[in-house]
Order: structure tokens, then sequence, then C-alpha cells
């Protein structure tokens, strides 16, 4: 029987990666870390050199950031329905948006948050306005990013709109609200938001 760790720390984006393996529906252990100690331990940087979480360690597997962590699961356990078919339009709509939130967006956001400005032309992301103007038309006009049913896609988007808008770093436009409450009140989403805010409760 295989083996599912995640390591993580209650305030950190591993709520992402338990969301994720709790929509897989495969049972897993979770190893906390405390930041500038055991995550930066030499246990731990074995798994992640980084010394950052999340981190998944599937049997002999590991995988760090995000978006990969989404997509490796997505592909290990296919009965859960979190990917389009490979090869279809909408795996490549899927790659596409997966993507989007681990590049353009997380790098405009942060961008912001370090109070710099980047020229439009060399920043990979173009502009914040444009990456939230890309986002915007893209969720007012479908309920779902790759196809016609959830995915890992619409996982990453919903969860990293949910928490930009929690902390004011991007706007709090209808379309965004929509559609990030609309995913967030899944049952796997709730449930990984509770153990982590049951774990941060339990440290204070």
């Amino acid at each position: 029987m295989s083996t599912l760790t995640l390591y993580t720390h209650p305030e950190s984006r591993g709520v992402v990666a338990r969301w994720m393996l709790e929509e897989t529906g495969q049972p897993y252990r979770t190893e906390y870390l405390e930041y500038g100690t055991t995550m930066k331990s030499p246990e731990y940087l074995a798994i992640n050199p980084m010394g950052k979480v999340p981190a998944i360690r599937h049997d002999t597997t590991v995988v760090t950031e995000n978006a990969a962590i989404c997509a490796y699961l997505a592909d290990a356990f296919p009965a859960a329905g979190l990917a389009p078919p490979s090869g279809s339009r909408e795996r490549g709509d899927y790659y596409r948006w997966l993507f989007f939130v681990a590049g353009p967006l997380e790098a405009a956001v942060l961008t912001k948050m370090g109070g710099a400005t980047l020229d439009p032309r060399s920043a990979g992301y173009g502009s914040l306005e444009d990456v939230l103007a890309t986002l915007e038309s893209l969720v007012s006009s479908r309920e779902f990013v790759a196809g016609e049913r959830f995915s890992a896609a619409d996982l990453m988007l919903s969860a990293y709109l949910g928490w930009y808008m929690q902390f004011g770093v991007i706007d709090k436009r209808p379309a965004f609200e929509a559609y990030a409450a609309r995913h967030a009140g899944r049952e796997a989403g709730v449930r990984a938001r509770a153990s982590e805010a049951e774990r941060a409760a339990a440290k204070a």
C-alpha cells in the first residue's frame, strides 16, 4: 500500500496541498514543521533544499510547489477526476490556468506586495492589471476553467484568489468572489481549512 505524507505549517500555502490531498480521497499523514527551525533542519532539507513548505512524499517520490503537487496528485490518482483527459483541449486549458496561477498571478502579486515596479516588457507576467483582467474575463464566462467539471486548476485558482482577496492584495471583484466562494465550499476544501485552523488554534 502506498504512503502519502504532507509536510506543512498551518499558516502557509500548505493548505492548498492539503485541499488537493483531501480531494483525492487518499489517506495521508501530516508532518508539521516550524519556520526557522525544523523547516531548516538537515532532515527536511534532504526533502526540500529550499527549506519551505508545502512538500509531499508519495512512497519514494518527493514533490514541492503547489502547482506541481496538484498536477502530480491528479495524475497519481486519476479516479478522483481532478484533471481532464490527456491530449484533450480541456487538458490544454487545465495546464494553462494551473500554471498561470503559479507563474503570472503569483509573480505579479508578490511584486506588488514587495513595493516593486517592473517594466511590463521585461516582467514575465506583463502587468498586474493585465493578469487580473485576464482572470476576470475567464471566471466571468466559465464555471470551471477546464471543461465541464472541477479540476486541480480550479482548486489552485480559487484558493489563490480567495487568499489574495482576504489579505487585500487584489480587489474583491464580484467575479472573483463568486468563483472563489463556489469552489471553496467544496467539502474537501472545507475540511482542509478546518484542519489547518484547528492546528493553528492549538498552537496559539
